[in-house]
């Protein structure tokens, strides 16, 4: 079989941009099969499919598949057994003025 080249994580922070409303290239997420913990940004992206394949850089199992149609989106994160996304400190409602 020959190696496909492949991009890196980063790539998947615009088409997910439209599923979510946080920077996905600096969450953090394990692989199932190696427990590998990482960036998103680090994962191996294929994009040779129908949709994107992201893959563990450690073992090469697939985290991630995002296929997108014309109106839906079918997100499919078996192989993640967590993500987790920096978020802003919660700021205090205003007092009255």
């Amino acid at each position: 079989m020959t190696e496909m080249s492949y991009l890196d994580g980063n790539m998947l922070d615009g088409p997910m941009r439209e599923l979510f409303t946080v920077d996905l290239s600096s969450a953090v997420g394990r692989c199932e099969s190696c427990g590998m913990t990482g960036s998103m940004a680090s994962l191996h992206v294929y994009s040779h499919a129908p949709g994107l394949v992201a893959r563990c850089p450690s073992c090469e199992a697939v985290m991630m598949r995002l296929v997108r149609g014309p109106d839906r989106a079918w997100l499919d994160l078996r192989g993640t057994t967590f993500l987790q996304f920096p978020m802003p400190m919660e700021q205090p409602f205003p007092g009255p003025l």
